[in-house]
């Protein structure tokens, strides 16, 4: 099966392809570096001639709530027209649980307005909804850098290891496409200020973390329900002592 990754040097993507090799399959990891840019389209038809599923774990160089949305809407459009035309069976996209709940954060409003693309088109496509990395811990202290203080809120989160994401989109590549989505998370719920605390205590980091129950996580204030997972989800198998004692 030949499987082309968009975003395949990435943190998630690299471990995908790693794990679709061994398995026999051809996975092909596709970026500017490899000649593949998605918001202009360079390189896009040569990538896909024989893919059968095309997985986009690719990210915003931005964050600002414009440069965001211009580039999950843009580079989803091309990607999903050039699968068309090259009889792609099955898109694969990775997402955020509660995304559509966090329409005050210009992220996951990209984010929706990507699903959205993606549900629409004519593409069979899986989404994997996942819960934040556990390798993401520090960028969401530096996120949140208010003077000389963390300013975090204290809602409940279920953070997961970029590996048991990986396995998890392994599992689906293979899979005949849902149209829907799946979720994955975490084996445990944690408060965000107190996690990223001791995350951040065990590294050596001084700076201190405030828990404010209104403190902003990417522009969107959420409660103790915006970012856990539903009942059903796949629970990844790394604790967070496992995943930290492993890093």
């Amino acid at each position: 099966m030949k499987i082309v990754v968009i975003g395949g040097s990435g943190l998630i993507g690299s471990k995908l392809v790693a794990r679709l090799q061994t398995a026999g399959h051809q996975a092909v990891p596709a970026s500017p570096n490899s000649g593949v840019d998605t918001l202009t389209g360079a390189g896009l038809a040569e990538a896909l001639t024989g893919a059968d599923v095309v997985v986009d774990v690719a990210n915003s160089p931005s964050f600002e709530d414009a440069a965001v949305l211009a580039f999950f809407e843009t580079s989803t459009r091309n990607m999903l027209a050039a699968e068309a035309r090259a009889g792609v069976r099955h898109h694969v996209a990775l997402s955020v649980v509660g995304s559509e709940r966090l329409v005050d954060s210009g992220y996951m409003r990209a984010k929706v307005a990507q699903e959205t693309l993606i549900r629409t088109s004519r593409v069979p496509y899986t989404i994997l909804h996942s819960t934040q990395f556990f390798e993401f811990l520090g960028g969401i202290a530096h996120s949140s850098v208010a003077g000389e203080a963390i300013h975090l809120p204290t809602a409940l989160f279920q953070p997961i290891a970029a590996n048991d994401v990986a396995d998890a989109l392994a599992a689906i590549v293979v899979a005949p496409p849902v149209n829907g989505a799946i979720e994955v998370a975490g084996p445990a719920p944690f408060r965000m200020d107190a996690l990223v605390r001791r995350y951040l205590m065990a590294t050596g980091d001084a700076r201190g973390v405030v828990g404010q129950a209104d403190a902003p996580y990417f522009g969107a204030t959420i409660d103790d329900s915006s970012l856990m997972p539903t009942a059903g989800a796949q629970i990844g198998a790394t604790d967070y002592d496992s995943w930290f004692a492993a890093r």
